[in-house]
């Protein structure tokens, strides 16, 4: 069962997570997920979720790029577990973070790790940077 405002989540866990999704305003693709994210954000209400315009926003991407829509960035607290682009169906978003939320502090913290493209993440100073910023002016 999947967490929602009226059923706990499988982990008091939930508020360490952060998904952002990077998109952009004249990517069609992007437009019809935007109301199936906004949803899943609304399930998993107690998660920090932010869509982030990647022209808007540009100065705090670095040098990210950003090849195919939607993007996401999946974090647990400072460890990046997800990031990459991701069908635009809801479904595959919340299949993937109720995954997440499956794993103890310490899996997560393994799994982090666990492959050269993961350890990779966990090495990018913008990837690590952007959810800290992001999430503290609310874009």
């Amino acid at each position: 069962m999947l967490p929602s405002q009226d059923n706990a989540a499988p982990s008091a866990a939930l508020g360490e997570f952060l998904v952002i999704c990077l998109c952009a305003e004249w990517c069609g693709v992007c437009r019809e997920y935007r109301s199936g994210f906004e949803e899943v954000a609304r399930q998993f209400s107690a998660a920090g979720f932010l869509w982030l315009d990647i022209e808007a926003h540009a100065d705090d991407l670095g040098d990210l790029d950003v090849d195919d829509f939607p993007t996401l960035l999946i974090k647990r607290q400072d460890r990046v577990l997800f990031y990459g682009s991701m069908l635009p169906a809801s479904g595959h978003l919340k299949r993937t973070l109720a995954a997440f939320l499956q794993q103890t502090d310490a899996e997560s913290r393994e799994y982090a790790v666990s492959s050269a493209a993961r350890r990779a993440w966990q090495d990018n100073e913008d990837l690590r940077r952007l959810g800290q910023a992001l999430r503290q002016v609310g874009a």
